[in-house]
């Protein structure tokens, strides 16, 4: 499984590339999030390629939602598709934008696969295992290499969103005496956590769990772990929540070995 997601990702970052080279179309959707037609052609290859790899997998992908378009999961495994994490960095010149594909079970992600087109790196995760690759420019993947989260240190290094900073997360940053934190966009602050280069992402703005899922996996398989406020792990495939919409993440913090 995890080869054809990655081989999906890949495609999907390409046809990204190609029009974050020349010029993205951007329109706004109901809640004033951007997306562009680079979000919807990557979709639209990844789901065409899960549809024939897994026909009984049900997916649920952010623009397919964001249309209406939300299959049945109750009691199922499923997967979870952001086809462009990170489209705020994709429209400003950044080139921190992700291709996220995960797969749920009971709740948990098993496996994923983040593809950072623009840096030409992919990790992905399954059986326990994250790995990390590079990828040249011509999409031919070099061999992978197994990552882990590192012991925490005196001091720890924090990751914050770029484009979903919060005062919550100053406080929370200053709290627990952490002075030296970078600001990075999409899923890569979950590799960057599982890879060993910091220890800490608090979240304290909104997400969606296709833009964690992925990341999440590999973190979990890398030995680290995503905790809400109460301190218990955060799931997926959430629907009718009191206080939310489907598939709302509540607050969490993501952080590597304790």
């Amino acid at each position: 499984m995890l080869d054809i997601l990655k081989k999906s990702a890949i495609a999907a970052g390409r046809a990204i590339l190609d029009i974050y080279h020349s010029g993205p179309e951007v329109v706004y959707k109901p809640d004033c999030s951007p997306v562009t037609d680079a979000d919807e052609c990557a979709e639209r290859i990844i789901l065409a390629d899960l549809a024939a790899a897994f026909p009984d997998i049900p997916v649920v992908a952010e623009e397919s939602v964001a249309a209406g378009s939300i299959p049945n999961i109750s009691g199922k495994t499923f997967f979870l598709v952001d086809p462009l994490d990170g489209t705020k960095e994709f429209i400003g010149r950044h080139n921190d934008f992700t291709v996220n594909i995960a797969l749920i079970e009971s709740g948990a992600p098993v496996a994923g696969v983040v593809y950072a087109p623009a840096l030409g790196i992919l990790y992905a995760a399954s059986g326990g295992r994250a790995l990390k690759s590079v990828v040249s420019e011509t999409f031919m993947v070099e061999p992978e290499t197994v990552i882990g989260c590192r012991s925490r240190g005196d001091r720890l290094v924090a990751l914050a969103s770029r484009s979903h900073n919060s005062a919550e997360t100053v406080a929370y940053l200053a709290e627990h005496g952490i002075t030296d934190y970078e600001a990075v966009g999409s899923s890569l602050k979950f590799c960057l956590l599982a890879e060993g280069l910091a220890d800490v992402y608090p979240r304290f703005s909104r997400t969606m769990e296709w833009d964690t899922a992925a990341g999440d996996a590999i973190l979990r398989a890398a030995g680290g772990e995503t905790l809400t406020m109460e301190g218990m792990p955060l799931t997926y495939g959430k629907r009718n929540q009191a206080t939310d919409s489907d598939f709302a993440n509540p607050w969490f913090v993501s952080r590597g070995k304790v």
